[in-house]
Formats: structure tokens, sequence, C-alpha cells
């Protein structure tokens, strides 16, 4: 330690003991448990779509249209190998086994990738995956650029305590709230940095 900071040292542990400051008092009234009952699909929408992400509500029965719509037909979509098959039989797919997964240079040539999803919170707008048989393990959702995901309504929770009570704590969770989006210290929003820079959410009611 040089000697000038030694100096500047002493001087604030001395001011801080001829008049030590007040304790700070935290506010800790905020809420920890859990609302009951499903979450609203409708808030649910709306803060996804704050966070530039597009919703398209759709039924049971559209949803392998909807996927082939929004990839194209010549699109190579890679999907977990848990997903059922009705939901993209009619697009390219590449899948990715536990026992066999896809080198990561294959999930980069991949123009889409279509999973579901563990819940989502209406409160934040949050998509929350715990890698599921229909999520398939973390790189699977980060490398590909367009991320498609189906939620049904009835995986709505309302707010985050509500989430942290139904999920398993000891399975790799990933939060998702938007493309993947950061910006520098001029606020210029860059997407694509860390994750998918499309997020496509297809809300469907069973």
């Amino acid at each position: 330690m040089t000697e000038s900071r030694r100096i500047v040292l002493e001087r604030i542990r001395g001011a801080l003991a001829a008049a030590p400051p007040e304790p700070v008092q935290i506010p800790r009234d905020y809420q920890r448990q859990p609302l009951v009952g499903s979450g609203d699909p409708e808030r649910f929408a709306e803060t996804v779509a704050e966070y530039r992400a597009r919703v398209l509500p759709v039924d049971v029965d559209a949803i392998a249209g909807t996927v082939a719509a929004l990839t194209g037909p010549d699109s190579r979509v890679a999907i977990p190998s848990g997903l059922p098959s009705d939901w993209v039989m009619r697009i390219r797919t590449v899948a990715d086994d536990p026992e066999r997964p896809l080198p990561i240079a294959e999930l980069d040539r991949a123009d889409a990738v279509v999973t579901g999803c563990a819940l989502g919170i209406a409160a934040t707008g949050t998509i929350v995956l715990d890698a599921g048989p229909t999520q398939g393990r973390r790189a699977l959702t980060l490398i590909p650029d367009h991320h498609i995901c189906v939620v049904f309504t009835d995986q709505i929770v309302d707010t985050v305590p509500q989430a942290f009570a139904v999920l398993d704590p000891y399975r790799p969770l990933t939060f998702i709230s938007g493309p993947s989006a950061t910006s520098d210290i001029e606020l210029n929003r860059v997407e694509g940095v860390h994750g998918p820079r499309t997020l496509d959410v297809l809300l469907v009611s069973r």
C-alpha cells in the first residue's frame, strides 16, 4: 500500500469513528408468497411484447402451420429430441439428442430453433426453460439466431415468487425476457450478442 493511500484510509476511518453513520433501514415488505391460480395470458402477452418479441396467439392445431410460416420452406431448424413431432411436421429439422448432441458448428448453421418451455411469468414477460424434454440443453436456445417458443396458457403464472414456488432449483434454469440485447454507455442497442436476435412466442390455448 502506498503512503498516500494509507493516509487517506486512516482519515476515512477516523472520520467514521468520530461520527458513525446511522444504519440504513431497508424495507422488506415486498411480496414473498406466491399467488394462487393460473396466470393472466393477456398480461403475459403484453409484457412479452414490450421486450420486442412477437407474440402469436394460436390454437393447438395451428402450431405446425405457424412454425412453418415463421421459418420458411428452405430453413434448417434445430429442435430438442423430445419436441412433439406434430409441432414441426412441415419443416426440415435436425434433432439435438442428449446422447448425440449437435456440434456447435451445426447449431450455428441452424436458421432457427423451436422449443417448448417450463413456464411463463406474466408480471415480467419472462419465459423460463429448465432443460426439459421439449426444451433441450441451454446451448440449443442460445446459438441459433431465431428462437420460436411454444407457451401454453396453462403454463403461465402471475409473479416471480409464484414461478420459483413451482420450479425445481436443481435444474438448469434459463430466464428469457425478449430477444438477446444489450446497450453501451451511449444507450445504443445491439441485439443478438449473447443469444437469439429474434424471439417468436406462440401463445397456445388448450
